[in-house]
């Protein structure tokens, strides 16, 4: 239940009252009956308590489900496609002879 602060215009003593979101505003000062006002308050500070906060904590078991069966299938034909091959690389061979430099040009 939040604390909800009032003011009293007729002898401005301010004071906090712990209610229920349902209940109604208070209307007369505690002390001298006059008319009171709710102010607006900062509220209170939040608390959370666990080991975390994130977007992904509260998804539905379907959603974990497809994302875990499309990361194994994604790591599967990643690593297969990354894995090195014992047959030699033809890469190497294919690259392009480097330029001269500037240096040799100059001689």
């Amino acid at each position: 239940m939040p604390t909800y602060e009032y003011e009293c215009a007729k002898c401005r003593k301010t004071f906090d009252v712990f209610q229920s979101i349902k209940d109604n505003p208070l209307t007369k000062c505690p002390t001298c009956k006059g008319k009171i006002k709710r102010l607006v308050g900062t509220g209170a500070g939040i608390i959370f308590k666990g080991s975390g906060f994130y977007q992904t904590d509260y998804r539905s078991d379907g959603y974990k489900q497809s994302v875990k069966s499309e990361s194994s299938t994604s790591s599967t034909s990643t690593s297969s496609s990354s894995s090195p091959s014992s047959s030699p690389s033809t890469t190497d061979s294919a690259k392009p002879a480097a330029k001269p430099s500037a240096s040799a040009k100059t001689k």
